[in-house]
Protein backbone atom coordinates (compact mmCIF):
# COMPACT_ATOMS: atom_id res chain seq x y z
CA UNK A 1 0.00 0.00 0.00
CA UNK A 2 1.26 3.26 -0.98
CA UNK A 3 0.91 5.59 2.35
CA UNK A 4 2.11 8.67 1.16
CA UNK A 5 -0.33 8.44 -2.04
CA UNK A 6 -3.04 8.58 0.18
CA UNK A 7 -1.36 11.51 2.18
CA UNK A 8 -1.22 13.11 -1.04
CA UNK A 9 -4.70 12.24 -1.90
CA UNK A 10 -6.22 14.01 1.14
CA UNK A 11 -4.20 17.01 0.36
CA UNK A 12 -4.81 17.62 -2.69
CA UNK A 13 -8.57 17.46 -2.04
CA UNK A 14 -8.37 19.74 0.82
CA UNK A 15 -5.62 22.39 -1.19
CA UNK A 16 -8.08 22.39 -3.84
CA UNK A 17 -10.67 24.17 -1.84
CA UNK A 18 -8.49 26.73 -1.10
CA UNK A 19 -7.81 25.37 2.45
CA UNK A 20 -3.73 25.09 2.51
CA UNK A 21 -2.41 27.00 5.17
CA UNK A 22 0.63 29.41 5.22
CA UNK A 23 3.00 29.96 8.21
CA UNK A 24 4.42 33.58 8.28
CA UNK A 25 7.63 33.79 10.02
CA UNK A 26 7.82 36.94 12.28
CA UNK A 27 9.76 38.38 14.56
CA UNK A 28 8.26 39.59 17.58
CA UNK A 29 10.93 41.90 19.14
CA UNK A 30 10.75 43.18 22.92
CA UNK A 31 11.11 46.58 22.19
CA UNK A 32 9.55 47.74 19.27
CA UNK A 33 6.64 45.32 19.50
CA UNK A 34 3.51 45.50 17.66
CA UNK A 35 6.15 46.79 15.11
CA UNK A 36 7.97 44.15 13.82
CA UNK A 37 9.87 42.17 11.12
CA UNK A 38 8.44 39.96 9.00
CA UNK A 39 9.67 37.48 5.82
CA UNK A 40 7.43 38.37 3.22
CA UNK A 41 5.51 35.42 1.55
CA UNK A 42 5.59 36.26 -1.67
CA UNK A 43 8.40 34.87 -3.69
CA UNK A 44 8.83 38.62 -5.41
CA UNK A 45 9.19 40.13 -2.38
CA UNK A 46 11.66 37.50 -0.43
CA UNK A 47 14.53 38.77 -3.34
CA UNK A 48 13.93 42.08 -1.13
CA UNK A 49 14.38 40.67 2.07
CA UNK A 50 11.91 41.48 5.35
CA UNK A 51 9.62 43.86 6.03
CA UNK A 52 11.25 46.00 9.01
CA UNK A 53 7.61 48.20 9.88
CA UNK A 54 4.92 45.13 9.94
CA UNK A 55 2.40 45.70 12.64
CA UNK A 56 1.27 42.70 13.85
CA UNK A 57 -2.71 42.66 14.43
CA UNK A 58 -3.76 39.31 15.34
CA UNK A 59 -1.86 38.17 18.86
CA UNK A 60 -3.12 36.60 21.57
CA UNK A 61 -0.32 37.46 23.74
CA UNK A 62 -3.42 40.17 24.94
CA UNK A 63 -1.63 42.14 27.50
CA UNK A 64 1.94 41.79 25.69
CA UNK A 65 3.40 39.98 28.75
CA UNK A 66 5.76 37.79 27.19
CA UNK A 67 7.82 40.94 26.16
CA UNK A 68 7.41 42.74 30.46
CA UNK A 69 10.78 43.12 31.75
CA UNK A 70 10.25 41.39 35.23
CA UNK A 71 9.02 38.12 33.75
CA UNK A 72 11.56 38.17 31.29
CA UNK A 73 14.14 38.67 34.28
CA UNK A 74 12.53 35.87 36.35
CA UNK A 75 12.64 33.02 33.82
CA UNK A 76 16.33 33.81 33.28
CA UNK A 77 17.26 33.98 36.74
CA UNK A 78 15.41 30.47 37.35
CA UNK A 79 17.07 29.10 34.30
CA UNK A 80 20.28 29.99 35.37
CA UNK A 81 19.12 28.47 39.16
CA UNK A 82 17.93 24.87 38.05
CA UNK A 83 18.58 24.94 33.79
CA UNK A 84 16.48 25.32 30.81
CA UNK A 85 14.59 21.20 31.64
CA UNK A 86 12.09 20.13 34.09
CA UNK A 87 13.52 16.26 34.51
CA UNK A 88 10.93 14.29 33.95
CA UNK A 89 7.22 14.17 34.22
CA UNK A 90 5.60 15.38 37.44
CA UNK A 91 5.36 11.97 39.04
CA UNK A 92 9.27 11.00 38.59
CA UNK A 93 11.12 14.30 39.25
CA UNK A 94 9.68 16.58 37.11
CA UNK A 95 7.78 18.66 40.04
CA UNK A 96 9.81 21.37 41.50
CA UNK A 97 8.86 24.37 43.96
CA UNK A 98 8.44 26.22 40.66
CA UNK A 99 5.40 23.93 39.88
CA UNK A 100 3.73 24.11 43.27
CA UNK A 101 4.17 27.95 43.46
CA UNK A 102 2.30 28.14 40.40
CA UNK A 103 -0.73 25.55 41.16
CA UNK A 104 -1.27 27.73 44.62
CA UNK A 105 -1.30 30.77 42.84
CA UNK A 106 -3.45 29.75 40.11
CA UNK A 107 -6.03 28.55 43.07
CA UNK A 108 -5.88 31.48 45.06
CA UNK A 109 -6.17 33.87 42.07
CA UNK A 110 -9.64 31.89 41.17
CA UNK A 111 -10.43 31.93 44.36
CA UNK A 112 -10.73 27.97 44.41
CA UNK A 113 -9.48 24.86 46.53
CA UNK A 114 -7.02 23.89 44.13
CA UNK A 115 -5.55 23.53 40.53
CA UNK A 116 -3.40 21.75 38.10
CA UNK A 117 -1.36 22.85 35.73
CA UNK A 118 -0.83 21.01 31.96
CA UNK A 119 1.78 21.99 28.76
CA UNK A 120 -1.35 23.81 27.01
CA UNK A 121 -4.86 24.36 27.49
CA UNK A 122 -5.82 22.16 24.95
CA UNK A 123 -4.01 19.25 26.68
CA UNK A 124 -5.90 20.33 29.61
CA UNK A 125 -9.20 20.40 28.21
CA UNK A 126 -8.80 17.36 26.11
CA UNK A 127 -7.33 15.09 28.65
CA UNK A 128 -9.54 16.85 31.86
CA UNK A 129 -12.77 15.98 29.73
CA UNK A 130 -11.51 12.43 28.31
CA UNK A 131 -10.61 11.43 32.32
CA UNK A 132 -13.74 12.50 33.37
CA UNK A 133 -16.02 10.90 30.63
CA UNK A 134 -14.57 7.83 31.00
CA UNK A 135 -14.57 7.34 34.70
CA UNK A 136 -18.08 8.45 35.02
CA UNK A 137 -20.36 5.72 33.67
CA UNK A 138 -23.27 6.88 31.41
CA UNK A 139 -22.84 10.68 31.72
CA UNK A 140 -23.75 12.50 28.68
CA UNK A 141 -22.26 15.25 27.25
CA UNK A 142 -23.77 18.59 26.38
CA UNK A 143 -21.66 20.51 24.15
CA UNK A 144 -21.91 24.19 22.72
CA UNK A 145 -22.09 24.29 18.90
CA UNK A 146 -19.19 26.65 18.60
CA UNK A 147 -16.94 24.70 20.99
CA UNK A 148 -13.02 24.40 20.79
CA UNK A 149 -11.43 21.54 19.10
CA UNK A 150 -9.29 20.89 22.32
CA UNK A 151 -12.82 20.37 24.47
CA UNK A 152 -14.35 18.43 21.07
CA UNK A 153 -10.84 15.89 20.78
CA UNK A 154 -11.85 15.15 25.03
CA UNK A 155 -15.35 14.52 24.51
CA UNK A 156 -14.66 11.65 21.38
CA UNK A 157 -11.69 10.50 23.08
CA UNK A 158 -13.83 9.42 25.54
CA UNK A 159 -16.39 7.74 23.80
CA UNK A 160 -19.38 9.67 25.95
CA UNK A 161 -22.75 10.11 24.17
CA UNK A 162 -22.55 13.76 22.85
CA UNK A 163 -25.74 16.19 22.59
CA UNK A 164 -24.79 19.47 20.23
CA UNK A 165 -26.49 22.31 21.47
CA UNK A 166 -27.32 25.66 19.31
CA UNK A 167 -24.41 28.24 20.00
CA UNK A 168 -25.16 30.25 22.92
CA UNK A 169 -29.19 28.84 22.93
CA UNK A 170 -30.17 28.40 26.63
CA UNK A 171 -33.53 27.66 25.42
CA UNK A 172 -32.13 24.65 23.26
CA UNK A 173 -29.86 23.57 25.71
CA UNK A 174 -32.64 23.37 28.42
CA UNK A 175 -34.97 21.63 25.72
CA UNK A 176 -32.54 18.30 25.72
CA UNK A 177 -31.94 18.19 29.13
CA UNK A 178 -35.39 18.22 29.73
CA UNK A 179 -35.02 14.37 28.15
CA UNK A 180 -33.16 13.53 30.45
CA UNK A 181 -33.92 11.57 33.56
CA UNK A 182 -32.67 14.15 36.57
CA UNK A 183 -30.48 11.33 38.01
CA UNK A 184 -28.45 10.15 34.80
CA UNK A 185 -24.83 11.87 34.92
CA UNK A 186 -24.60 14.94 32.85
CA UNK A 187 -21.96 17.71 31.77
CA UNK A 188 -22.32 20.92 30.03
CA UNK A 189 -19.27 21.81 28.38
CA UNK A 190 -18.89 25.62 26.96
CA UNK A 191 -16.78 28.78 26.90
CA UNK A 192 -16.93 32.08 28.41
CA UNK A 193 -15.79 34.00 25.36
CA UNK A 194 -15.74 32.70 22.05
CA UNK A 195 -12.11 33.29 19.99
CA UNK A 196 -13.25 33.30 16.83
CA UNK A 197 -16.70 35.30 17.12
CA UNK A 198 -16.41 37.52 20.36
CA UNK A 199 -19.36 36.52 21.87
CA UNK A 200 -19.89 36.41 25.76
CA UNK A 201 -21.59 33.88 27.24
CA UNK A 202 -24.26 33.97 30.25
CA UNK A 203 -22.45 31.79 32.32
CA UNK A 204 -25.16 32.55 35.38
CA UNK A 205 -27.63 31.20 33.53
CA UNK A 206 -25.90 27.57 32.53
CA UNK A 207 -25.08 27.59 36.14
CA UNK A 208 -29.26 27.57 36.86
CA UNK A 209 -29.92 24.98 34.20
CA UNK A 210 -26.80 22.85 36.12
CA UNK A 211 -28.18 23.32 39.04
CA UNK A 212 -31.74 22.74 38.39
CA UNK A 213 -30.86 19.41 35.84
CA UNK A 214 -28.42 17.91 38.32
CA UNK A 215 -25.32 18.53 35.60
CA UNK A 216 -21.68 19.32 35.95
CA UNK A 217 -20.31 22.72 34.30
CA UNK A 218 -17.50 22.61 32.71
CA UNK A 219 -16.16 26.31 31.08
CA UNK A 220 -12.89 27.17 28.98
CA UNK A 221 -12.16 30.48 30.27
CA UNK A 222 -8.87 30.73 27.52
CA UNK A 223 -9.62 34.00 25.94
CA UNK A 224 -10.84 35.92 29.18
CA UNK A 225 -8.26 35.14 31.65
CA UNK A 226 -6.19 38.12 32.26
CA UNK A 227 -8.79 40.39 30.79
CA UNK A 228 -12.22 40.10 32.42
CA UNK A 229 -13.36 40.48 35.94
CA UNK A 230 -11.71 41.76 39.16
CA UNK A 231 -7.92 41.24 38.35
CA UNK A 232 -8.61 39.43 34.94
CA UNK A 233 -9.95 36.67 36.91
CA UNK A 234 -12.67 36.07 34.20
CA UNK A 235 -15.60 36.03 32.95
CA UNK A 236 -17.36 33.69 35.61
CA UNK A 237 -15.60 36.09 37.95
CA UNK A 238 -16.85 38.94 36.55
CA UNK A 239 -20.53 37.41 36.90
CA UNK A 240 -19.92 36.35 40.15
CA UNK A 241 -20.60 32.60 39.47
CA UNK A 242 -16.91 31.37 39.65
CA UNK A 243 -17.51 29.24 43.00
CA UNK A 244 -20.06 27.95 41.31
CA UNK A 245 -18.58 26.07 38.25
CA UNK A 246 -17.42 22.69 38.81
CA UNK A 247 -14.22 23.18 36.60
CA UNK A 248 -12.73 26.21 34.82
CA UNK A 249 -9.92 25.78 32.19
CA UNK A 250 -7.54 28.67 31.67
CA UNK A 251 -4.76 29.33 29.85
CA UNK A 252 -0.83 30.97 30.26
CA UNK A 253 -0.48 31.60 26.86
CA UNK A 254 -2.71 34.61 26.19
CA UNK A 255 -3.64 37.13 28.90
CA UNK A 256 -0.40 35.56 30.61
CA UNK A 257 2.15 35.88 27.80
CA UNK A 258 3.51 32.23 28.47
CA UNK A 259 2.54 28.62 27.92
CA UNK A 260 0.64 25.83 29.10
CA UNK A 261 -3.13 25.52 30.25
CA UNK A 262 -4.65 24.46 33.74
CA UNK A 263 -7.67 23.56 35.61
CA UNK A 264 -9.42 25.09 38.81
CA UNK A 265 -11.68 23.23 40.96
CA UNK A 266 -12.41 22.06 44.32
CA UNK A 267 -9.73 19.72 45.54
CA UNK A 268 -11.37 16.35 45.34
CA UNK A 269 -11.83 16.42 41.47
CA UNK A 270 -8.19 17.79 41.15
CA UNK A 271 -7.32 14.97 43.14
CA UNK A 272 -9.08 12.55 40.57
CA UNK A 273 -7.98 14.50 37.59
CA UNK A 274 -4.32 14.29 38.63
CA UNK A 275 -4.55 10.44 39.39
CA UNK A 276 -6.18 9.67 36.21
CA UNK A 277 -5.62 11.45 33.61
CA UNK A 278 -2.97 9.78 31.33
CA UNK A 279 -2.33 13.40 29.57
CA UNK A 280 -0.80 14.98 32.81
CA UNK A 281 0.60 11.82 34.21
CA UNK A 282 2.75 10.71 31.15
CA UNK A 283 4.24 13.54 29.69
CA UNK A 284 7.22 15.61 30.97
CA UNK A 285 6.17 18.81 33.31
CA UNK A 286 6.36 22.28 32.65
CA UNK A 287 9.79 24.07 32.58
CA UNK A 288 10.49 25.19 35.92
CA UNK A 289 10.86 28.61 34.16
CA UNK A 290 7.90 29.06 32.34
CA UNK A 291 6.28 28.13 35.59
CA UNK A 292 8.00 30.60 37.54
CA UNK A 293 7.25 33.29 34.94
CA UNK A 294 4.16 32.37 34.64
CA UNK A 295 3.50 33.11 38.40
CA UNK A 296 5.08 36.62 37.88
CA UNK A 297 3.39 37.34 35.27
CA UNK A 298 -0.03 36.82 36.92
CA UNK A 299 1.01 39.06 40.17
CA UNK A 300 1.06 41.45 37.59
CA UNK A 301 -1.88 40.84 35.53
CA UNK A 302 -3.80 41.00 38.53
CA UNK A 303 -2.65 44.98 38.71
CA UNK A 304 -3.09 45.86 35.23
CA UNK A 305 -6.87 47.50 35.71
CA UNK A 306 -5.49 50.58 33.09
CA UNK A 307 -4.61 48.29 30.26
CA UNK A 308 -7.84 46.29 30.79
CA UNK A 309 -9.80 49.47 30.01
CA UNK A 310 -7.22 50.63 27.36
CA UNK A 311 -7.77 47.42 25.29
CA UNK A 312 -11.29 47.38 25.71
CA UNK A 313 -11.63 51.25 24.75
CA UNK A 314 -9.50 51.42 21.72
CA UNK A 315 -12.13 48.09 20.48
CA UNK A 316 -14.94 49.89 20.84
CA UNK A 317 -13.59 53.00 18.92
CA UNK A 318 -12.35 50.30 16.20
CA UNK A 319 -15.52 48.94 16.10
CA UNK A 320 -17.26 52.20 15.95
CA UNK A 321 -15.28 53.15 12.74
CA UNK A 322 -15.92 49.82 11.24
CA UNK A 323 -19.51 50.80 11.30
CA UNK A 324 -19.32 54.35 9.81
CA UNK A 325 -17.42 52.77 6.75
CA UNK A 326 -19.81 49.37 6.69
CA UNK A 327 -16.97 47.27 7.28
CA UNK A 328 -18.89 43.91 7.30
CA UNK A 329 -17.68 42.26 11.05
CA UNK A 330 -19.16 40.40 14.11
CA UNK A 331 -19.95 42.92 16.73
CA UNK A 332 -19.42 41.68 20.58
CA UNK A 333 -18.73 43.64 23.80
CA UNK A 334 -15.63 41.70 23.89
CA UNK A 335 -11.87 43.39 22.46
CA UNK A 336 -12.15 40.75 19.68
CA UNK A 337 -12.60 41.74 16.43
CA UNK A 338 -13.55 39.47 13.35
CA UNK A 339 -14.11 41.10 10.34
CA UNK A 340 -15.83 38.98 7.83
CA UNK A 341 -14.77 38.32 4.37
CA UNK A 342 -16.78 35.37 3.99
CA UNK A 343 -14.43 33.21 1.08
CA UNK A 344 -11.26 31.65 2.06
CA UNK A 345 -9.62 33.22 -1.44
CA UNK A 346 -11.03 36.50 -0.26
CA UNK A 347 -9.59 36.33 3.54
CA UNK A 348 -6.40 35.34 2.25
CA UNK A 349 -6.07 38.02 -0.83
CA UNK A 350 -7.14 40.62 1.59
CA UNK A 351 -5.11 38.98 4.40
CA UNK A 352 -1.70 39.02 1.39
CA UNK A 353 -2.29 42.55 0.14
CA UNK A 354 -2.33 44.12 3.92
CA UNK A 355 0.69 42.66 4.50
CA UNK A 356 2.39 43.60 1.32
CA UNK A 357 1.03 46.81 0.38
CA UNK A 358 -0.36 48.41 3.57
CA UNK A 359 2.79 46.29 6.57
CA UNK A 360 -0.41 44.73 8.51
CA UNK A 361 0.10 41.49 9.26
CA UNK A 362 -3.31 39.61 10.25
CA UNK A 363 -3.71 36.13 9.91
CA UNK A 364 -6.89 34.77 7.72
CA UNK A 365 -9.28 32.40 9.56
CA UNK A 366 -11.05 29.92 7.43
CA UNK A 367 -12.02 26.68 7.62
CA UNK A 368 -12.05 24.50 9.71
CA UNK A 369 -11.33 26.65 11.96
CA UNK A 370 -14.20 28.51 11.65
CA UNK A 371 -17.34 27.23 9.49
CA UNK A 372 -16.95 26.97 5.48
CA UNK A 373 -18.69 30.38 4.05
CA UNK A 374 -17.57 32.61 7.06
CA UNK A 375 -13.86 33.50 6.51
CA UNK A 376 -12.31 36.12 8.26
CA UNK A 377 -9.56 38.72 9.61
CA UNK A 378 -9.36 38.17 13.31
CA UNK A 379 -8.27 41.44 14.95
CA UNK A 380 -7.17 41.84 18.45
CA UNK A 381 -5.70 45.06 19.91
CA UNK A 382 -3.18 45.30 22.81
CA UNK A 383 -1.86 48.18 24.87
CA UNK A 384 0.86 49.38 22.76
CA UNK A 385 -1.45 49.65 19.40
CA UNK A 386 -2.35 53.15 19.39
CA UNK A 387 -5.19 55.13 18.03
CA UNK A 388 -3.06 56.19 15.45
CA UNK A 389 -2.01 52.91 14.34
CA UNK A 390 -5.93 51.90 14.13
CA UNK A 391 -6.34 54.92 11.82
CA UNK A 392 -3.95 53.48 9.46
CA UNK A 393 -5.32 50.19 9.76
CA UNK A 394 -8.43 51.37 9.17
CA UNK A 395 -7.61 53.14 6.30
CA UNK A 396 -6.05 50.17 4.69
CA UNK A 397 -9.29 47.86 5.20
CA UNK A 398 -11.21 51.11 4.00
CA UNK A 399 -9.44 50.65 0.69
CA UNK A 400 -9.45 46.96 0.41
CA UNK A 401 -13.56 46.82 0.69
CA UNK A 402 -13.80 49.77 -1.60
CA UNK A 403 -12.12 48.08 -4.22
CA UNK A 404 -14.76 45.92 -4.92
CA UNK A 405 -17.43 46.92 -7.03
CA UNK A 406 -21.26 48.21 -5.15
CA UNK A 407 -23.18 44.94 -6.61
CA UNK A 408 -20.53 42.80 -4.23
CA UNK A 409 -20.62 45.18 -1.68
CA UNK A 410 -24.56 44.72 -1.52
CA UNK A 411 -23.84 41.08 -1.18
CA UNK A 412 -21.57 41.00 1.44
CA UNK A 413 -23.98 43.22 3.33
CA UNK A 414 -26.32 40.80 2.95
CA UNK A 415 -24.41 37.86 4.38
CA UNK A 416 -23.24 39.85 6.99
CA UNK A 417 -26.49 40.09 8.49
CA UNK A 418 -26.97 36.18 7.81
CA UNK A 419 -24.47 35.42 10.05
CA UNK A 420 -23.94 38.35 12.78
Amino acid sequence: MDYKDIFKKQLNQFRSKGYKRTFTSIYRYQDTFPFTKIELPNEEQKKEGINPDTTIWCSNDYLNMSHNPMVIDRMIEVIKEVGTGSGGTRNISGTTPYHDKLEKKLASYHEREAALIFTSAYVANQTTLATICKKISDIEVFSDQLNHASLIEGIKNSKAPCTIFRHNDLEHLESLLREKNLDQPKIIVFESLYSMDGTETNISEYVKLAKKYNALTYLDEVHAVGLYGKGGRGVAFKNDVSNQIDIINGTLAKGFGQIGGYIVADQTTIDFVRSFASGFIFTTSMMPSVAAAATKSIEIVEHLDKERLDIFNKAKYFKQKLKILDIPFIDSNSHIIPILTYETSRAKLFSRLLLEQYNSYIQPIFYPTVPEGSARLRITITPKHSIKDIDKLIASLKRLFDSENSEQALTLKARQNQVA
